[in-house]
């Protein structure tokens, strides 16, 4: 049944795309996918129980019926992919009949999407240069040319060191560049500097506020550089429980509690300086941020990070850890997350954990404030408001935390 499911799911996205042809001129249309969804499908049960000649004959015969039908198509109307929707639908459908409906469910879902999808996808691509498309390539290699193949376990010093943990740094500090030159490219021209801040914030608020900053000390009037800051830092606080998500989820529940106020602060805050400010001009979309140097310069402070909190792990146990995840997060909160997450469980508690990776938070909000006062010195007092805001209700809670260890 997931086999006929799918193919009708495909029948119907291209009977719908080819509706306004004449009727008998279509090669394929709802019922023929379905049915190439159902034949593959059964091809594929039989194949499961044994009958693999049987199974291969229905399979060929399906694919040898489509090339024949759709080959006078392919050489007046040069377009293929409705052929190879086809073929697609096949192999789905063969691979719901082997006994993944899962995945051949989700492989029809993706494959209508990108069908119907067409017009925005060739106008994505037409908005691309040739820098948009050596990132692309950068980050592919990156993300899936590397990481499958690092092993994982404790190699290094102290058995500090999972290559493919921190290669997995690499691939999300690039990634959350990639992902914001990509948004900015397409959404930046139209919404300007709150779209950068919160793109930005993404990967880097320290590097939004001190951009804003400096570009608010430099104008007369101020625009939606404060709003911008504080959307950056509000971004921040949802991006560190993603993090912990992925390289500390024993902390999740801990540290979600403790940032819940700051979150509502920052938000409320940011978005009350949004609605006061003026519209200001699109900024000019960032550079190629696939910079291999600085995301491995990074991991090799991972590196060092894990190290240390190995020897202190040995040496001071769970208070000497929470003072070093303190010391290594007010320069970088990732890293402190990185270097948590590569501590054994019991190493120290979720809570004391959360509370040090929290008092990180107010280290580097503390960083961003001077920037802000600095770089735009009067004019960025709102944003330092803004932020000192949060920072105090994330003071609360921690406060609050300390007194349940």
């Amino acid at each position: 049944m997931t086999a006929l499911a799918c193919g009708l799911l495909i029948g119907i996205e291209r009977g719908w795309k080819l509706r306004e042809q004449e009727p008998g001129t279509r090669v394929a249309g709802v019922r023929t996918f379905t049915l190439l969804g159902l034949g593959s499908g059964i091809a594929g049960l039989l194949g499961s129980d044994g009958e693999v000649v049987v199974a291969t004959a229905i399979t060929v015969g399906l694919i040898a019926i489509m090339v024949i039908a759709y080959s006078r198509e392919l050489r007046n109307q040069h377009d293929s992919t409705s052929a190879v929707a086809a073929m697609a639908t096949i192999a789905i459908g063969f691979l719901a009949g082997m006994g993944n409906p899962a995945l051949a469910i989700a492989c029809a879902a993706v494959g209508v999407a990108l069908l119907a999808l067409r017009e925005e996808l060739h106008g994505f691509v037409e908005r691309l240069d040739a820098d948009d498309v050596k990132a692309l390539a950068r980050f592919a290699v990156i993300a899936g040319a590397v990481l499958p193949f690092l092993p994982s376990g404790n190699y290094g010093p102290l058995g500090a060191w999972n290559p493919q943990r921190l290669w997995l740094v690499v691939v999300l500090v690039t990634g959350f560049s990639f992902l914001g030159y990509v948004a900015n490219r397409i959404f930046g021209e139209r919404h300007g500097t709150i779209a950068t801040a919160l793109i930005g914030g993404a990967y880097s608020s320290t590097a939004v506020t001190q951009a804003l900053a400096q570009r608010l000390g430099s104008k007369k009037v101020a625009g939606a550089e404060s709003a911008g800051i504080a959307l950056a830092t509000a971004v921040m606080y949802l991006r560190v429980p993603v993090l912990m998500a992925v390289f500390a989820t024993r902390a999740l529940p801990q540290i979600s509690i403790l940032l819940l106020p700051a979150v509502l602060v920052a938000w409320a805050a940011g978005l009350w300086l949004y609605r006061k400010a003026p519209k200001s001009d699109a900024p000019t979309p960032p550079g190629n941020p696939i910079a291999l140097v600085p995301a491995l310069g990074f991991a090799v402070f991972v590196a060092a990070a894990a190290v240390a909190a190995a020897w202190a792990q040995g040496r001071f146990g769970q208070s000497g850890i929470a003072v070093l995840l303190l010391i290594v997060g007010s320069m970088s909160v990732d890293t402190a997350i990185i270097t948590l997450g590569g501590l054994p469980a019991h190493a120290i508690s979720p809570l004391l954990a959360a509370v040090a990776i929290a008092g990180t938070i107010i280290g580097n909000m503390a960083v961003k404030i001077g920037i802000a006062l600095v770089y735009a010195r009067a004019k960025g007092v709102p944003a330092a408001l803004a932020m000192t805001a949060s920072v105090v209700a994330l003071a609360v809670m921690i406060a609050l935390a300390w007194t349940r260890l």
